[in-house]
C-alpha cells in the first residue's frame, strides 16, 4: 500500500515537474505550497496525510528528491499504542532493512508507544499512528513500509 502511495506521488511530481520549477523560480515558498498540495492530493486518495519535509535548507531546490525522502504520513494523530507487540516492529525493522538498522524504543510518554529505527544515512521514526522516513526510501525502505501498512496502520484491510 505505502509503495504504491509512494509510486503515486512521484508520478504526480513527475507529472508537475514544469509547474513546480515554475513556482520554484518565483519563490522557494512557492514551490513548498504546490508540492503540499500535491502530498494532500495523493494523501487523500489512500486515506492519510502525506507531508513532505525539508529539513536540510535548500533542498526545496531539488525537484528530483521530491518524494524519495523525508516523508510523514499520519494515519491516526490519535493512536497511542500499537496494535501488535512493538518487539515485533522493531524485529521487522532489522529483519526487511538489514542488520545495519538500529530499532529502540522511542517516545513513551504518557501511555504512548513508538519505535525509532536508525541506519547510518537516516532515521525511521514509527508511531501507532504515523510513520516518518527521514532517509532516503529505497526498495528496502518501502518494504518495510508496506509491512507497517499491512500490520500496523491497516491491520484489518
Amino acid at each position: 500500500m505505502f509503495s504504491n502511495l509512494m509510486d503515486d506521488l512521484r508520478y504526480n511530481v513527475e507529472s508537475n515537474r514544469e509547474r513546480l520549477a515554475t513556482a520554484l523560480k518565483m519563490s522557494p515558498n512557492m514551490a513548498y505550497q504546490k508540492v503540499t498540495e500535491l502530498a494532500l492530493f495523493v494523501g487523500s486518495r489512500y486515506g492519510v496525510h502525506l507531508q513532505l519535509h525539508f529539513p536540510v535548507q535548500g533542498k526545496i531546490s531539488d525537484i528530483g528528491s521530491y518524494g524519495t525522502e523525508n516523508i510523514g504520513i499520519v494515519v491516526d494523530k490519535l493512536r497511542k499504542t500499537f496494535p501488535l507487540p512493538r518487539e515485533i516492529v522493531k524485529q521487522k525493522a532489522v529483519d526487511i532493512i538489514g542488520s545495519k538498522a538500529q530499532a529502540h524504543d522511542a517516545y513513551m510518554y504518557e501511555g504512548k508507544e513508538g519505535v525509532k529505527v536508525v541506519m547510518p544515512d537516516g532515521r525511521i521514526e514509527v508511531l501507532p499512528g504515523s510513520v516518518h522516513f527521514w532517509c532516503r526510501i529505497d526498495d528496502r525502505i518501502k518494504m518495510y513500509a508496506d509491512w507497517l501498512a499491512e500490520n500496523v496502520y491497516f491491520p484489518n484491510s
